[in-house]
């Protein structure tokens, strides 16, 4: 997949495609339908197929006080979407400037001036330009105009009882609730988080149990405090069963100021300082919790690496 990036890159002439486009956050089943209905466009009228979507959500511009936390950072999110089989990521750097910009014009310098699109792919509640103003209706007319066909699509639901559409709203509380394996339903694969390992306070290492301490940015979606079973895959490609903490560690602090992401290497036993690790939860194990004191939590840590095995199917 190639990456083009806003004012900055256009697909020759000579080109065409078949496109999407949208915040993406998270690259679930949802958008991952949009996808295969854009290639299948895409392979029907002889284009490219081609995502546009943006460096940011779009919120942390225009409502940062509310704006929700990401579930993909920027470089997470292309992977996701080249591993789609989509030929084109168009990046649009969303700023003051961007969010301004009419809906009429934003059709016309990107879809039309860029990309040269023959047909545009979105869901049935998309919106866009200045404001939210455009819609489903608003972008079929403009196709109109510029020469490209509009498909809309309808929400994906996630099982026949639970009625909400796959989102990411709905997988960021699910994720708040502690619940990772119906995140990991929605998102088609376990949630995954990447830091890199720098030291902490190593009382790990002092109770028998050395965790890897990998600060996530507060930007991100974090599960729910608790322990969980789940995977860490090293720079050179190794995938280790772990036991993962996210938590205040009330045991040795009365006020943490905020949670801290643990990983225990299952039977590891090397150095993995500066190494940038992903990490992906499997299954909620238990809520956090102050223990009397460290005898105490060192019997607790050894049931939840037993746990972990147990979940994880290693011995």
């Amino acid at each position: 997949m190639e990456t083009l990036h806003d004012q900055l890159d256009h697909l020759p002439s000579s080109l065409a495609v078949a496109a999407t486009i949208g915040v993406f956050d998270g690259v679930h089943l949802g958008h991952q339908e949009v996808f295969r209905c854009v290639r299948q466009v895409a392979d029907r009228l002889g284009v490219a197929s081609a995502v546009v979507t943006f460096d940011s959500h779009p919120a942390h511009v225009v409502r940062p006080q509310s704006a929700p936390r990401l579930l993909t950072t920027l470089d997470q999110k292309l992977e996701l979407i080249a591993a789609q089989g989509i030929d084109y990521a168009y990046v649009i750097e969303f700023d003051e400037a961007r969010a301004a910009t009419p809906p009429d014009k934003f059709v016309e310098q990107v879809f039309f001036d860029a990309l040269h699109a023959k047909a545009v792919v979105v869901g049935e509640d998309f919106h866009f330009g200045k404001g939210r103003s455009g819609n489903v209706e608003e972008l079929a007319r403009l196709g109109e105009i510029w020469g490209f066909e509009v498909y809309p699509l309808e929400l994906i639901r996630h099982d026949a009882d639970a009625g909400e559409p796959v989102s990411s709203t709905a997988i960021r509380r699910a994720l708040a609730g502690g619940d990772v394996k119906r995140a990991a339903a929605m998102l088609g694969r376990p949630y995954e988080v990447r830091g890199e390992v720098q030291h902490g306070d190593r009382r790990g290492w002092a109770i028998g149990f050395p965790t890897a301490n990998i600060p996530v940015p507060m930007l991100m979606a974090w599960p729910a405090d608790g322990v969980y079973a789940g995977w860490c895959t090293r720079e050179d490609g190794s995938c280790h069963p772990c036991a993962i903490n996210i938590g205040r560690r009330p045991t040795f602090y009365d006020d943490a100021g905020q949670s801290l992401l643990e990983v225990h290497v299952i039977d590891f036993d090397g150095d993995l300082y500066g190494e940038t690790m992903s990490v992906v939860f499997t299954v909620f194990l238990r809520s956090e919790r102050k223990f009397e004191g460290v005898d105490q939590l060192v019997a607790q840590l050894k049931t939840d690496v037993d746990a972990a095995r147990r979940a994880l199917g290693v011995a």
